[in-house]
């Protein structure tokens, strides 16, 4: 997620308490999409900080915007802890984590649920297990993980450091080493990475991201971990190896290759549709020309294109790449018309323009 994925689940526990009005709902989700436009155009992380309006959306602390229309998307469904046990992919997220972590064995699972299509129950997308010390306080683990198999798509890891020296009121390199020694527990081989860290502006709450990547890759392509330390607690994600695109900079954001533009662009079925390569289309963009006309030149609908991009988006929010879930025409319908508002303003752009 991946953290997109953990974020949505807080949101859909979240949303039924929480009301936002509109404005400052908009307002939020604007500023923040330009935070992380301006962070990947300095660290190349393309797709996984926002993959498109979709992460834009919920990438959102969930006390203050609870984008209901993903919520809906998706339930929740809970389940036994002797039912994780029973089932193929929660045993195999647990053995993978006793053996990574071995003390977490003495824990005791306090919370577990499936999130799916609500139109099938036996469609489940994601796994979400908590595990605490006996007692029902201090060390904390919680898991997400594919609904199928043991990948674990995310993980979080709280109170491993005493209250009254919480873990962000170490030192950077002592942040930084327990991350490390984390990652090489439950993946191995962090030698093979170097870090970026750096410090969020979040006025409210200290916290630092720190992007892995392969050494002698560019960004993510090589793959990676992505990883939130805030309060007491480091919020990990594994990166599968991002392709390299054959195109990069359609539009432009400060002088940089824009890549939420480049993300919904590089898309093979939209090529096709338009009969073009990505080189050619951004020569023509590169005229002043928008998606919409260009297409239109070629007697295609902007509902065409905007159908075939959304589809993309949706099915990349939805599926984690290797394990391809089955997923429902109505879920799939859903995501993409919440993909849809971000996907006009990419295919309505025009390059002498500002871009949004």
């Amino acid at each position: 997620m991946t953290i997109e994925r953990k974020i949505r689940e807080h949101l859909h526990e979240e949303a039924e308490t929480i009301e936002c009005p509109p404005a400052i709902s908009k307002r939020i989700e604007q500023s923040y999409s330009h935070y992380l436009q301006r962070k990947r155009s300095e660290i190349t992380m393309k797709k996984r900080l926002i993959g498109g309006m979709v992460a834009a959306a919920i990438l959102i602390p969930t006390a203050v915007f609870a984008a209901p229309v993903v919520i809906d998307m998706l339930t929740r469904s809970p389940i036994t802890s002797e039912q994780v046990k029973l089932d193929e992919a929660g045993k195999a997220t647990l053995e993978k984590l006793y053996r990574a972590i071995p003390e977490t064995k003495s824990f005791e699972i306090i919370n577990a649920s499936y999130l799916g299509d609500p139109n099938d129950s036996t469609k489940k997308v994601q796994l979400s297990i908590v595990l605490q010390e006996k007692g029902g306080t201090g060390k904390k683990i919680t898991l997400h993980t594919n609904g199928n198999t043991d990948e674990i798509q995310d993980l979080t890891q709280e109170n491993w450091e005493p209250k009254e020296k919480p873990l962000i009121t170490l030192p950077d390199q002592e942040i930084k080493g327990k991350v490390d020694q984390l990652i090489d527990k439950l993946y191995g081989n962090i030698k093979d990475y170097e870090v970026a860290m750096e410090q969020m502006d979040n006025p409210d709450q200290k916290t630092f991201i720190l992007n892995y990547t392969k050494k002698g890759s560019e960004g993510f392509e090589g793959g990676g971990y992505q990883v939130f330390v805030q309060g007491n607690s480091i919020s990990l994600s594994p990166v599968a190896p991002e392709p390299n695109t054959e195109v990069e900079g359609y539009f432009s954001l400060n002088g940089k290759p824009d890549y939420t533009a480049d993300n919904f662009l590089n898309d093979e079925k939209l090529f096709a549709l338009l009969k073009m390569s990505p080189t050619e289309l951004k020569e023509e963009l590169a005229k002043g020309k928008t998606v919409v006309e260009i297409a239109a030149a070629k007697n295609i609908s902007k509902q065409q294109v905007m159908d075939v991009i959304t589809k993309t988006q949706a099915e990349g929010q939805l599926q984690d790449g290797k394990n391809k879930v089955t997923i429902s025409d109505e879920l799939l319908k859903q995501m993409m018309k919440a993909v849809e508002p971000k996907v006009v303003w990419v295919i309505e752009h025009k390059t002498e323009t500002e871009w949004k």
